[in-house]
């Protein structure tokens, strides 16, 4: 069973993905001025946490952190 499910819908329908405590789960939603890249993880002490960043895409955009904490807490 997956520690992380993912699921993306866009113009050709939905697809989902899967995750494990190992692996995290990352996705990047880019357009043509740059992307947002989401990063869930398990961290050293076995919480389930996030990381979201602005990044470039295909030479564009910023590199910047939106936010990062745990998963269920404010």
């Amino acid at each position: 069973m997956a520690h992380f499910y993912g699921r993306l819908r866009g113009n050709r329908g939905a697809v989902t993905r899967c995750g494990s405590a190992n692996s995290g789960l990352t996705t990047y939603n880019s357009s043509w001025n740059g992307a947002v890249r989401v990063h869930l993880f398990v961290d050293e002490s076995g919480n389930d946490c996030y990381r979201v960043e602005q990044t470039t895409w295909q030479g564009h955009g910023v590199n910047s952190l939106i936010g990062e904490g745990k998963i269920g807490s404010c």
